[in-house]
C-alpha cells in the first residue's frame, strides 16, 4: 500500500510489473489524485509509443490523460517549471539518462511517479527499471492474471521470438502468465511451436 510522506520534498514512486497488470492505470490514478489536490502535474512518455494515441498515455482498459511525448529523457526538465507532481510512462523504453533525471527531479522537490515494464519478454530486467526500482523510495510491484490459468501472472509472454527485445504489439503478440504456465510456453517455443 502507497502512503504519500506528509513533508513538501521530493521523491521517486514506481509502478511496475508485467503487460496488463495495471502499471499505466495506476499511473493514471495517482496523476488525478494529484490533480484533484489542485497540484500541478505533467507526464511524459516516449514518442515512439503510439499504440493508443500519439500524445495521451492510454490504459488498456481505455483511460487516459494529456502527456508530453518525448525523444530524450533531458527533455523533460525543460517541461518541469511550475510543476509539483511528474508522471513518466513506459520507462522501460526510455534511455540510460533517465535514472539521473529523476534523480534530479526528486532532489528538485518534486514528486516522481514512473510507470513500466520490470522485466522483457525473455524474463531480463528491462531497460533502466532496475535502475529507477533501486533509487525509488516506493516501489508498487502490480499483476496481471494469467490468460493460461488464472493465477497471479508477473510474466509478459511473447507469442513469437523474432523481433528483438522491444516488439510493441497488444494481445495480438502478448498475454500475462503466470512462472508455470510462462515457463511451459517458453518451452514449447524453443521447440518450433507457437504456444
Amino acid at each position: 500500500m502507497f502512503i504519500e510522506p506528509k513533508y513538501n520534498k521530493g521523491w521517486i514512486e514506481v509502478i511496475c510489473g508485467s503487460m496488463f497488470s495495471g502499471k499505466t492505470e495506476e499511473l493514471i490514478r495517482r496523476i488525478k489524485r494529484a490533480k484533484i489536490a489542485n497540484l500541478n502535474v505533467r507526464i511524459f512518455k516516449p514518442k515512439m509509443e503510439t499504440r493508443y494515441d500519439n500524445v495521451k498515455v492510454v490504459s488498456h482498459d481505455s483511460n487516459s490523460i494529456d502527456s508530453f511525448p518525448v525523444d530524450h529523457s533531458l527533455e523533460i526538465l525543460q517541461w518541469i517549471d511550475e510543476v509539483e507532481v511528474v508522471g513518466i510512462d513506459e520507462a522501460q523504453f526510455f534511455d540510460e539518462g533517465l535514472p539521473e533525471v529523476c534523480d534530479k527531479l526528486a532532489n528538485m522537490g518534486k514528486r516522481v511517479v514512473i510507470a513500466g515494464l520490470d522485466m522483457d519478454y525473455l524474463a531480463k530486467p528491462f531497460g533502466r527499471m532496475p535502475d529507477l526500482m533501486a533509487m525509488a523510495e516506493y516501489v508498487t510491484k502490480v499483476h496481471a492474471i494469467c490468460m493460461c490459468c488464472g493465477d497471479v501472472a508477473q510474466y509478459s509472454y511473447r507469442f513469437t521470438k523474432s523481433g528483438g527485445q522491444v516488439v510493441l504489439g497488444e494481445k495480438d503478440q502478448y498475454e500475462p502468465r503466470c512462472r508455470t504456465c510462462y515457463t511451459k510456453g517458453m518451452a514449447t517455443q524453443q521447440a518450433g511451436k507457437r504456444r
